[in-house]
């Protein structure tokens, strides 16, 4: 796997370093965002995502990287809003944001290697088209959980697939990467 752990860690760095420069742009203004909010925002991207593998024309120049890349950084900062919670004003500053950022993303690297570890790096024979299905449908699950007050009976509640999409996108930044 030590394959895969350089590659994923070539993909989360570049992950980090737009949401550092976003933070120097726009400073923690995402911390007022309700956890709909993002799932609606994730829902975008890889709505575009589908799209773009689908439609032959686009008008928008950005390919499918942007996105996955968006949908990787709003996954760690749903996390983030998990643990912290809402707040009306921003309250971070960038050192802060990075910590919680970090933190967030080795919990998803760790969560990756357990996996990857009883799947047998199975995502590596994965379409990426298969990869945008899974991260719609993860989303289908969270706005349902959302729905029910964020409880459920059996499943596994929000974090949880707020983790898998970011894996997913990451898996899919790989794929791209390797082209």
């Amino acid at each position: 796997m030590k394959g895969t752990d350089i590659e994923y860690e070539k993909i989360i760095s570049k992950c980090r370093k737009l949401f550092e420069e976003k933070m120097s742009d726009y400073g923690p203004s995402w911390r007022i965002l309700r956890l709909s909010s993002l799932t609606d925002q994730i829902f975008i991207k890889a709505q575009r995502i589908r799209n773009i593998q689908v439609l032959s024309e686009r008008k928008v120049d950005e390919g499918q990287e942007s996105e996955f890349i968006g949908i990787v950084n709003y996954s760690l900062i749903a996390l983030i809003q998990i643990k912290l919670g809402l707040t009306e004003k921003p309250d971070l500053n960038v050192k802060s944001a990075l910590d919680f950022y970090d933190m967030e993303a080795r919990g998803i690297y760790e969560l990756m290697k357990n996996k990857n570890h009883d799947y047998d790096e199975a995502w590596k024979d994965m379409r990426i088209s298969s990869l945008t299905d899974l991260i719609l449908q993860k989303l289908l699950r969270i706005k349902q959980i959302e729905e029910n007050d964020g409880i459920t009976v059996v499943s596994e509640g929000i974090d949880s697939n707020y983790q898998d999409m970011a894996n997913y996108a990451i898996f899919a930044l790989i794929h791209l990467e390797n082209k």
